[in-house]
């Protein structure tokens, strides 16, 4: 049985700006970029456990939207699922990350994306809107 992580492409503003979280730890993993979110308690449901994850990691209340794709292959025993999601309340706070950036149009791959999130932000890419 895998063990479910749950992440949140924030998405804000006409022009499709995406929130991405530069990781603290483990060390391996440090200073690379994500998605911010985590691991579903038990008990939980995967939305619930997204909203939860945003709170203690950003401070902020988010929306659940869409599921983005299917199960994402994270390191062995885990998967990710993606949801878009839209702020409702706060100002995102890097609370257990090294720093937060939000990325428009063109900017997307000025960070260094984690293996398993790269993927994720061209899918999310290819369902923003354009000009």
């Amino acid at each position: 049985m895998s063990v479910i992580v749950v992440v949140a492409a924030v998405i804000v503003g006409p022009g499709g700006r995406v929130l991405a979280a530069q990781r603290a730890e483990p060390a391996a993993l440090a200073g690379g970029w994500e998605f911010p979110g985590g691991k579903v308690d038990p008990g939980e449901s995967e939305e619930v456990a997204l909203v939860r994850e945003c709170r203690e990691e950003l401070g902020v209340e988010v929306a659940v939207g869409a599921r983005v794709g299917g199960d994402w292959p994270l390191a062995e025993g885990y998967i990710m699922r993606v949801w878009l999601c839209s702020l409702t309340s706060g100002t995102p706070e890097a609370r257990e990350h090294l720093a937060l950036r939000w990325l428009g149009p063109g900017e997307y791959y000025e960070v260094e994306w984690l293996g398993a999130d790269l993927p994720i932000m061209k899918t999310v890419e290819s369902l923003l809107p354009r000009d």
